[in-house]
């Protein structure tokens, strides 16, 4: 597994809200169907309802004692490097939590939780680009 981050999910209970502190910040973001995207450098904080990310993470939401309501991306160029840092991942350890599957947006991804329960999303996505060292440049969402 290459040593980087492509995304930082916070999952929030109010999108609005969270997107208006972000933005009183400085930061500047795009809304994609009920998610919001703020590129940081060479990665991506995105903004995602709670409930829902920990659906797509495949963990039960408890509160201080479970979930954290954050999940870490590593974005991969290809379905094959995802069952394979997967793969990796359960050998170092990690309980995976989201076997790999299609996503709804059209890539493949599936998640882990190291020792100390951080979730972890391996994913391929075909609408982000990786550059040759590994950083993330969001898509202009608004471009067809």
């Amino acid at each position: 597994m290459e040593q980087r981050i492509s995304l930082i999910t916070l999952g929030v209970t109010d999108l609005a809200r969270a997107r208006a502190f972000y933005e009183r910040l400085g930061w500047r973001g795009q809304e994609v169907e009920e998610t919001v995207f703020l590129q940081v450098g060479g990665l991506a904080v995105v903004l995602w309802g709670r409930d829902k990310l920990a659906e797509d993470a495949g963990i039960t939401d408890r509160g201080g004692d479970g979930f954290g309501g954050i999940t870490l991306a590593h974005n991969v160029r290809t379905r094959d490097e995802v069952d394979g840092v997967l793969a990796e991942a359960a050998d170092a350890g990690a309980t995976i939590t989201q076997p790999a599957r299609e996503t709804f947006y059209g890539g493949y991804a599936g998640c882990f939780a190291d020792p100390d329960g951080h979730v972890w999303e391996i994913a391929h996505n075909p609408g982000f680009t990786l550059a040759p060292d590994g950083s993330l440049t969001l898509p202009d969402f608004d471009q067809p």
